[in-house]
């Protein structure tokens, strides 16, 4: 492989900060599967809200006593972001590369994350997006911008790279938003040919079978591993907190992009997470974000691993 001034600038920055951090400060939740595989979840930071981006027009009063019920307290809401790594055999795949450093200052740790793990960049072999939203898709590219991950083969739902790759989004997505649309655009063209698209049931790495969770945007994708008794899901942002996400899934949040399919998308898929005792892999909860799925009297409860 050519040593490019970027490799060896982010080399020296990984060793640096491997050093200088404690690796349990990135590394958060360990997963072992059946075959000695496992799932790893490592912090990309935190995102900042203010309320009305975490309660938009669900009832005010009764959305607030869930959060304060969660240890919400406001005014300032800061979710996890769960970058999920899965190691199998020789293969490295990474699901999602977070936020980069151009979204939020809280967000964007995952190059010294993965340093802390001493897990370099070139080391990824697979890259695949559950959807393009700027915390999921920024950091794809480095301060050069050429590919973080530069040994990955990146996938993306078909879908979803349609919709962000198409010039119309930006001009129907809605205020909000745009700046979404204009930072994915830009990103998707510098990696264009770059991004294999995939579907539904297609098998993205071994073991590992794409499922459509949509609703968050359009073509929002979650993750079967190793399908079966033992099998877990890595759902991205179908359910995107832990409170009123679980407690009042059939609300429609602020965050997704559809609100009404992204509720019914949540409903039906907490439902599948409690009935089949699956472990859940979600990038905004908290403790690491693997964990189990149970209902309770008012819905459901996220149980952390």
């Amino acid at each position: 492989m050519q040593l490019t001034r970027r490799k060896v600038i982010a080399g020296a920055t990984g060793l640096a900060v491997a050093a200088a951090m404690p690796m349990r400060a990135w590394s958060q939740t360990t997963l072992a599967l059946h075959d000695g595989a496992e799932l790893i979840t490592i912090s990309d930071g935190t995102l900042t809200f203010p309320e009305a981006f975490v309660i938009g027009d669900m009832p005010a009063e009764e959305a607030r006593a869930i959060l304060r019920a969660a240890g919400e307290n406001g005014p300032e809401y800061k979710p996890a972001c769960n970058v999920t790594l899965l190691r199998r055999g020789d293969e490295v795949v990474l699901f999602d590369t977070g936020a980069g450093p151009d979204f939020m200052a809280s967000a964007g740790r995952l190059p010294d994350a993965l340093a802390a793990a001493q897990i370099d960049p070139g080391d990824i072999t697979k890259v695949v997006f559950t959807h393009a939203h700027p915390d999921h898709l920024w950091g794809v590219l480095d301060d050069f911008d050429e590919p973080m991950f530069y040994n990955a083969h990146h996938m993306m739902g078909a879908a979803e790279l349609a919709y962000w790759a198409d010039p119309d989004t930006a001009n129907t997505i809605g205020d909000m938003r745009q700046s979404f649309a204009a930072g994915a655009s830009r990103r998707l063209g510098l990696m264009d040919g770059l991004i294999e698209p995939f579907d539904a049931g297609d098998q993205v790495a071994p073991g590992v079978e794409a499922l459509l969770l949509p609703g968050h945007t359009p073509g929002h994708m979650g993750f079967i591993i190793d399908a079966g008794a033992q099998a877990a899901m890595i759902i991205g942002d179908a359910v995107g907190n832990h409170h009123l996400g679980f407690v009042r899934p059939e609300w429609q949040a602020p965050a997704d992009q559809e609100g009404a399919l992204a509720a019914a998308t949540r409903v039906a898929l907490l439902d599948r997470l409690a009935a089949d005792e699956m472990t859940v892999i979600g990038y905004h909860l908290p403790a690491g974000g693997i964990g189990k799925v149970a209902r309770d009297t008012t819905g459901y409860v996220y149980i952390p691993a």
